[in-house]
């Protein structure tokens, strides 16, 4: 059998015995439809795939091929190679993550291979019913991927006896012909899909210990954006479970991205002086018109282009159109909103998928159950909380806020240790 130029075989007893070498297959999404800025798309996603795995301790090769990257592990270990397809899982810009055998660019090879894989598979001893999906990136290959799928179905067959389905079998193999090796595999795990966190920009997220900003940032870095975390703190009022739940929350989220920052603000004071202004049903949309106007302080000192909250039309009294209108009115930078339209049964089912339902629904008291009135309003007019922050000196304030951050830095490898 020809060889790969850069394949390695270990000495491994315990190694499945396939012809070839083990390699994760990345499959890209919308970042192939870029067009002539597809370099950086990808560049940005090679970058993004060696910080994710580099916690892992594991050393690894990147080789870039027509819509798709392999990743190579330098020990060629299996049990490695597995180790770097579940974390890149949820490296953004990536939407199926395949451990795949590279095998040598040849019909022999790969008819053995998949040969192999079938051997391994637990539908071999059910008799489960296969199919083979072959395809040619390079039409230079010998034979068509029509010719392909006949001929290694024929020796599957032959071989195992066992019946063929195309529409529905319990085994599918897949051979891809590329232009320097050939990639066969049986199984697929999504990947997170949307863009390469970065490529974007910068943005600042509003987290609370809630529900709805995890899912919302999560969103975010899904478009691309790298956001930077802003959490409100009711002490010296409330204790500081808030912030253990805030942390876990960056800490959860940090998989996405690496490199998060959580920013802690207190901001128990600033909501005891709105309450003694008179702000009386204002004091919800006034506080949270303070908050914004502390990220848009804080933004600005970070570099980010636009503010992140998870507010969802309706889902609350004071999350009316109006009262939405009143909080846009409150800074100059966007308001990035992307759970709006959601309802709370969506949110959940997101944050119970991205696995931050569960730390959201721990107990705490955090700021916005503390000095609250017992009605809100749901039709806030801005003259009147322009007013209320005149006597305030709301901008003032917001930056003495800016000024007090406590700053984290949330790991999920400290997580995942």
């Amino acid at each position: 059998m020809p060889t790969l130029e850069t394949a390695t075989q270990p000495q491994n007893a315990e190694r499945p015995a396939v012809a070839g070498e083990p390699c994760v297959l990345l499959k890209l999404g919308e970042i192939v439809l870029k067009g002539k800025n597809r370099e950086l798309f990808e560049r940005r996603l090679q970058n993004n795939i060696r910080a994710a795995v580099k916690g892992l301790g594991i050393k690894i090769q990147i080789w870039p091929r027509e819509g798709v990257i392999v990743v190579r592990a330098e020990s060629g270990e299996l049990s490695d190679v597995d180790a770097v397809a579940r974390r890149l899982t949820d490296v953004m810009g990536i939407v199926w993550v395949h451990r795949a055998w590279r095998v040598a660019k040849d019909v022999d090879a790969t008819v053995q291979a998949a040969l192999d894989l079938v051997a391994q598979h637990p539908a071999l001893a059910r008799k489960g019913a296969f199919a083979i999906r072959a395809r040619r990136r390079d039409k230079r290959f010998p034979i068509t991927s029509s010719d392909l799928n006949a001929l290694v179905g024929s020796k599957v067959k032959e071989r195992y006896d066992l019946p063929v389905n195309l529409k529905h079998p319990d085994l599918a193999v897949f051979i891809e012909v590329d232009q320097r090796e050939v990639f066969v595999f049986t199984d697929g795990m999504p990947g997170a899909g949307g863009l390469p966190v970065g490529m974007s920009g910068r943005a600042l997220v509003l987290m609370s210990g809630g529900i709805d900003s995890p899912v919302a940032a999560y969103r975010m870095m899904r478009r691309g954006l790298r956001v930077d975390f802003l959490h409100f703190s009711g002490m010296p009022f409330t204790g500081p479970e808030s912030i253990y739940k805030a942390y876990a929350l960056v800490r959860e989220l940090d998989k996405f991205q690496g490199g998060s920052r959580l920013f802690v603000v207190p901001f128990g004071k600033a909501q005891q002086q709105i309450k003694s202004s008179g702000a009386d049903r204002l004091q919800i949309i006034a506080q949270r018109r303070l908050m914004l106007k502390t990220g848009e302080v804080v933004a600005h000192n970070l570099g980010g282009a636009a503010l992140i909250t998870g507010d969802s039309l309706g889902q609350v009294s004071s999350q009316t159109m109006q009262n939405i209108t009143a909080l846009d009115d409150a800074v100059s930078l966007p308001i990035l909103r992307p759970l709006i339209g959601m309802d709370k049964t969506e949110i959940m089912a997101e944050a119970r998928k991205i696995h931050t339902l569960s730390i959201s629904e721990l107990p705490d008291e955090d700021c916005c159950t503390v000095l609250t009135p017992r009605r809100a309003e749901t039709r806030a007019k801005i003259d009147d909380l322009r007013q209320i922050e005149k006597r305030l000196d709301a901008g003032e304030m917001a930056e003495q806020l800016a000024a007090n951050l406590q700053e984290h830095r949330p790991s999920y490898g400290e997580h995942s240790a």
